[in-house]
């Protein structure tokens, strides 16, 4: 099983350093974006498994962010990070496809706890298709016989 690796995307950069630093403390894999343009840049050379995604952000907000990485990549599982205002955008990123949210200010504990979980769904996802996978890739000799005629 390989190592989660992390994005957390916030235009808050003092969140954004705090966050990194006790979060590599505890031996994760973190990288950082200031905004959803250039979380989506980093995402075409970065194998991320879990994006934690600030709702509100000038530019591309984080609805908008969420609906283009479900689009471009779907195994990417993203949590919504929301402030008290901003509830009924999160309830819109879980319609779009989040797999959770945070309330801001976020506990570390929590949002650890919630990176966990969605990256065990995402290596469950990923087993599944790996099964399914196998399963085309091997025939039984029938199967064979009958696709050679």
């Amino acid at each position: 099983m390989s190592e989660m690796k992390l994005m957390l995307v916030d235009d808050e950069e003092r969140f954004l350093e705090t966050t990194k630093k006790l979060l590599l403390r505890k031996g994760y894999n973190v990288l950082t974006a200031t905004s959803g343009s250039e979380a989506l840049d980093k995402l075409i050379t970065e194998n991320v498994h879990v994006v934690i995604l600030d709702v509100k952000m000038p530019g591309m907000d984080g609805v908008a962010t969420l609906k283009a990485i479900k689009s471009r990549y779907p195994l990417v599982e993203v949590i919504m990070l929301t402030g008290h205002a901003t509830v009924e955008s999160a309830v819109d990123g879980l319609k779009s496809g989040a797999t959770d949210y945070l309330m801001k200010p976020a506990d570390l504990d929590e949002l650890i706890k919630k990176a966990e979980e969605a990256y065990e769904k995402r290596q469950r996802l990923e087993e599944k298709i790996r099964v399914a996978q196998a399963r085309a890739v091997r025939k039984s000799p029938m199967e064979i016989l009958r696709d050679l005629k």
